[in-house]
């Protein structure tokens, strides 16, 4: 059975041809990409349910996004406010790894040091996310970079820190 997540709201429209701009929801990325489908939430009335992503175009605010079935400035006003939904199986496979609400309570694990505890927080950077990790060795501040990650699933990160990196912390 196919799960489903919401990645975007439609927050406004923007051109004549349909166009609207797209925000990311819940602290994610823009996830949006040409060619990925797309449900309507709530669903309008009338007009299209399902979408898929003809274009993007990144700004600062958010993706200018044409949709199929959106095509002229009404579309898109009757779907903003409203939310993308999209196949889970669909989205980046580390999508975890940018999702601050599924990353708090996960525990954390160094390949050298074993348990390191639970992420309590994670704080946004301009380079990279720190996650905050409450354990152990106390509060632990690890910035959440690839080169550090080993394994990541549901339940469990597996990382392996340069020496010196938790015990900086401490």
């Amino acid at each position: 059975m196919d799960r489903y997540r919401i990645i975007a709201s439609v927050d406004k429209p923007r051109g004549a041809k349909g166009e609207v701009v797209c925000c990311p929801v819940d602290g994610l990325p823009l996830l949006l990409q040409p060619g990925m489908a797309l449900w309507i939430v709530p669903p309008t009335l009338r007009g299209p349910r399902q979408v898929e992503v003809r274009s993007t175009k990144d700004g600062p605010r958010g993706q200018q996004v044409r949709l199929s079935g959106i095509d002229d400035l009404s579309a898109a006003e009757k779907i903003a406010g409203r939310y993308l939904l999209a196949r889970e199986a669909d989205l980046p496979g580390d999508l975890l790894l940018h999702d601050p609400q599924a990353l708090v309570g996960l525990k954390v694990v160094d390949a050298t040091l074993g348990d390191l505890g639970s992420i309590s927080a994670v704080m946004s950077g301009p380079a990279q996310d720190v996650w905050e990790i409450q354990g152990p060795y106390g509060t632990v501040l690890v910035p959440a970079v690839p080169e550090f990650l080993v394994q990541a699933d549901d339940d469990l990160i597996t990382m392996d820190l340069p020496s010196g990196l938790v015990e900086a912390s401490r």
